[in-house]
């Protein structure tokens, strides 16, 4: 037979120990001795009751989310698991909560799951969804003998008779519950659901101890749509509670959050109507003022008005250029005419019309003004007033013998 070494048979005692279902997830009722928190953060103290004493730690990662530490002297319930400090083969218990022991067992259990799953992230504000303005289906997820159902039915017909509701029911008490609400919850994430309601009526602690149940608390925090807990009356609080997008304090009032009353929709219609129609006359009016401003501008500058103006212009340019015209063709007329009197006056044909001539030669055209300028015999052209005469000319008289 094979001899173990002592740090073989601690580490087989540990894995043992922290294997079995019963004492890897318990609560032990004693109180504080020897309580004392190292530099590390880490808390080292010992738990005894009538005599019997164990010890145990509490890591820093736990000890930091305490509310507050107790003290040595303090009954207290210690959440957590039973294993060995091999390097000394002590048995110890690794606590990740502590609570007074005067809140009771059930509420010491609420507590430490509240503080766990807080450090998780499960309760955290900035997850938590809107709910839908306006909800086309409605999964309900409680128990189809309930009461609360009912009433839930009648708040939804009275508000919002157009909703659609799909009811997946489960048991809501008992040990069977929590195994119960995950499964009805889960069928439901599988339906076309814009929300989920889970709810329940009121109760005692025990009767709602079901919604504390870790599973039900991750089955909620998986919820793919925005989901209200409306479970026990206002004063019960649960870890759905916490978990939930919005929690509601009674099923009722979670079925009135979850959809809008038809009547106070149709008043916020006709006032946004109302609001509407003063907007859109007052755009309307203002969009008119500009077109007209635009219409006189581009009236103003149109080509066509523009060509009107030219055309008057010209028009006027026309009257004045032809009575210029006209002024200076007068004057011209009247030059002319004193020009053509003293021309009439110093023309030739008017001396030819008293009576006087023009001789010429007809060979070379020259004018004569003497007798010795042409020879006896030579053809002359004598112009008068009315024509031309032909002539010889003679031997010049002697000058002393005109007259």
């Amino acid at each position: 037979m094979q001899a173990l070494g002592v740090a073989q048979l601690n580490g087989y005692l540990r894995e043992l120990l922290e294997s079995n279902e019963i004492v890897r997830n318990i609560w032990i009722a004693g109180e504080i001795s020897e309580f004392r928190r190292y530099t590390s953060g880490h808390c080292y103290f010992t738990l005894k009751e009538d005599g019997a004493t164990i010890r145990g730690v509490m890591w820093r990662s736990y000890a930091d989310r305490q509310t507050s530490l107790p003290q040595i002297g303090d009954a207290v319930f210690a959440h957590g698991k039973i294993s060995i400090y091999e390097a000394r083969g002590e048995l110890q218990l690794v606590v990740d909560s502590i609570v007074p022991a005067g809140v009771g067992l059930l509420n010491a259990r609420f507590e430490e799951l509240k503080i766990r799953l807080a450090a998780e992230g499960l309760f955290h504000p900035e997850r938590k969804r809107p709910l839908p303005t306006l909800p086309r289906r409605i999964g309900i997820v409680t128990s189809p003998q309930a009461a609360a159902l009912q009433d839930m039915l009648n708040v939804l017909r009275r508000r919002c008779p157009l909703v659609e509701v799909l009811i997946s029911p489960c048991v809501v008490q008992g040990d069977r519950a929590p195994d119960s609400i995950v499964e009805a919850l889960y069928a439901i994430y599988s339906s076309d659901v814009d929300m989920i309601i889970l709810a329940r009526g009121g109760g005692s602690i025990e009767d709602l101890w079901c919604f504390n149940d870790e599973a039900v608390a991750r089955a909620v925090f998986a919820s793919p749509v925005p989901l209200i807990t409306g479970v026990g009356h206002e004063t019960d609080t649960t870890i759905v509670d916490l978990v939930a997008d919005l929690r509601a304090p009674t099923p009722s009032v979670a079925a009135e959050l979850a959809v809008p009353d038809l009547a106070d929709l149709a008043a916020q219609v006709a006032d946004a109507r109302a609001r509407l129609r003063l907007a859109v006359g007052a755009d309307l009016a203002a969009r008119r003022a500009i077109i007209q401003m635009a219409a006189r501008r581009i009236e103003f500058a149109a080509p066509l008005r523009r060509i009107g103006q030219d055309r008057q212009r010209i028009d006027d340019l026309a009257r004045r250029l032809s009575a210029r015209i006209g002024r200076a063709t007068d004057l011209r007329h009247a030059r002319l005419r004193g020009i053509s009197a003293q021309l009439a006056a110093l023309s030739p044909y008017a001396t030819l019309a008293r009576g006087y001539a023009v001789v010429r030669h007809i060979a070379s055209g020259l004018v004569l003004t003497s007798p010795d300028q042409a020879a006896p015999g030579e053809r002359l052209r004598i112009t008068l007033r009315q024509g031309d005469l032909l002539a010889d000319a003679v031997i010049p008289i002697p000058e002393e013998k005109c007259g």
